[in-house]
């Protein structure tokens, strides 16, 4: 397997490569630009991000509508077709507690941890022990990687998870809380939207959740080799391209409305990831290796 450094593979992607990938994820022609002009630049810092490591583990870090597995799957991509690197790309909201657990935890702790999305929703012991068995995975092993089917709101059977065999050059851990850092805890006493004054007028979900992000996530987080930020340009901006999604998802539908959310319903879901995006829109720039800014309309502008 090429190694990092290797003169021996292409260091770009041909236009063959970048056609075939904006056709796979039904991007505009146009994207064409952004994966030049930015996608294609990061891909070539790869093996400098992974120097003499055995692997690089790269955490993306981006709200809702932001492109964040999109730019994962490119660098997968890339770093197959440029360096030769074998490539595992991971997802936090495969990580989901099942729907059991969180209905335990809901019961046990707050309902409103029935919604899965926010830190102490997720199983970070399973996540940090699959990070940890990529690192070591060696030739010719292989293992499954957990994945969650939303539409039934809980862990998809195993037969349905992929696989990935060793050595593992490459892990991409994307996610919207990935990176993300705990508040302190004068912070947290102030409500910030409806959700929180109405069903969370204690505090004591939005404290579990950062008392969890302060004190398991950060474990994981703290692994990472480098991090990359899609900055959305306001909260206002992510709210309406959710808005847009599920519009689109109306006129498209085969059976109408059913199954979709309404105004009311999307305003109340994301006020869930209020508190932290405000944080991370604050905060990360400041902390990420790489920040891409976003404009209103999705399109990476520097």
């Amino acid at each position: 397997m090429t190694k990092a450094g290797s003169t021996q593979l292409p260091r770009t992607l041909s236009d063959t490569e970048i056609s075939d990938f904006l056709a796979r994820h039904r991007l505009p022609p146009a994207f064409s630009r952004t994966a030049e002009e930015y996608y294609l630049p990061l891909a070539r810092r790869l093996p400098d991000m992974r120097g003499e490591r055995r692997q690089l583990l790269l955490g993306i870090n981006g709200a809702q509508g932001t492109g964040k597995s999109t730019l994962a799957d490119f660098l997968c991509q890339a770093a197959e077709s440029m360096y030769g690197w074998n490539v595992a790309v991971l997802s936090i909201d495969d990580f989901y507690y099942t729907l059991s657990e969180r209905r335990k935890l809901a019961a046990d702790v707050h309902p409103l941890l029935m919604t899965r999305g926010v830190p102490g929703t997720h199983d970070t012991g399973m996540l940090l022990r699959c990070i940890e068995r990529l690192r070591q995975l060696g030739p010719k092993e292989c293992m499954t990687l957990p994945r969650f089917d939303k539409a039934g709101d809980d862990r998809a059977i195993e037969s349905r998870w992929p696989e990935v065999s060793g050595p593992v050059d490459l892990v991409i851990l994307e996610g919207w809380c990935v990176g993300t850092v705990a508040q302190a805890d004068v912070d947290l006493a102030q409500a910030i939207n409806a959700l929180e004054r109405e069903e969370d007028a204690d505090g004591a979900w939005r404290s579990y959740v950062n008392d969890r992000l302060k004190a398991n996530y950060s474990r994981i987080f703290s692994r990472l080799d480098a991090l990359v930020f899609l900055r959305a340009p306001s909260f206002d901006a992510i709210l309406r391209w959710r808005l847009e999604q599920e519009e689109k998802l109306a006129e498209v539908s085969a059976t109408g409305s059913s199954g979709l959310m309404n105004r009311e319903q999307i305003e109340r879901f994301i006020q869930f990831y209020e508190r932290l995006t405000r944080s991370n829109l604050a905060t990360l720039p400041g902390i990420a290796d790489v920040v891409f800014t976003l404009d209103e309309t999705h399109s990476i502008v520097s």
